[in-house]
């Protein structure tokens, strides 16, 4: 299937690795250009590389909580590519916890990474989208059911989820489409950080591999693939949706 990504741009936060790695992969595989975020200049410079260097992909280290990364972002990728066809907003994941453990802090901090500077991505580069453009949310499944510790997470995605919900019915009439995908345990070094705290990681994995129907984690390229079709004007009749990717973990539907 011709996805239909052929010289389109990206706009893909907290993406020099994990999930948002894994998409601008596939993203540049398929014809895409990509620029990309993460922490520090030296883990985006190594991303671009990655990627096949500055003609396929442009680093910009920024955190999504800085109110001036937005526009920021969206200048630099009309000035290096000419245009912009869609974002993907990902952002580290907050503390663990319960709700009963976690701080004041921890919970204004997240609330600015994980929501604000999410809506604020959105809102901004909505603004500079036409016809056909797309917007992502990298969210959870704790959308739809929470996860034992992660009371942060369970208390911010779903409003999160919910605001995408409401991008969807706004910006649809000019064209634009907006969705969320909720992995689960997918191959990345937040999940293996997750899976760390337990007293045995090893048991704690088997233990959550034996929830899932597939029986195994997710690869990264596996969301990937899922996050670029749902980009791509493949996917031109989907909006306001959220999918799992989870090896059918969640148990509602």
């Amino acid at each position: 299937m011709d996805l239909g990504l052929q010289d389109r741009v990206y706009l893909l936060t907290a993406a020099s690795r994990g999930l948002g790695f894994a998409t601008a992969r596939e993203l540049v595989a398929d014809g895409a250009r990509v620029v990309l975020t993460g922490r520090s200049q030296e883990s985006v410079d190594r991303a671009v590389e990655q990627l096949g260097g500055p003609e396929a992909a442009l680093g910009v280290a920024a955190d999504n909580a800085d109110p001036d990364t937005a526009q920021r972002l969206v200048d630099t990728a009309l000035e290096r590519f000419g245009r912009l066809d869609g974002l993907l907003i990902s952002a580290g994941g907050p503390p663990a916890g319960s709700v009963t453990a976690v701080t004041d802090e921890q919970w204004r901090g997240s609330f600015e990474s994980v929501f604000l500077g999410a809506v604020r991505l959105a809102r901004t580069v909505a603004a500079a989208l036409g016809e056909g453009g797309s917007i992502g949310f990298v969210l959870s499944g704790s959308v739809r059911e929470p996860i034992a510790a992660l009371g942060i997470s369970n208390g911010l995605r779903p409003g999160l989820a919910m605001a995408a919900k409401s991008l969807a019915d706004e910006l649809g009439p000019r064209g634009i489409r907006v969705l969320g995908l909720l992995p689960a345990r997918i191959e990345t070094e937040r999940v293996r950080e997750l899976d760390s705290l337990s007293d045995n990681p090893a048991v704690a994995r088997a233990a959550y591999e034996a929830q899932i129907p597939l029986r195994r984690y997710g690869r990264p390229e596996e969301f990937g693939r899922t996050a670029a079709f749902l980009l791509s004007p493949a996917a031109s009749y989907l909006t306001g949706i959220m999918i799992p990717v989870d090896g059918g973990a969640l148990h509602s539907l």
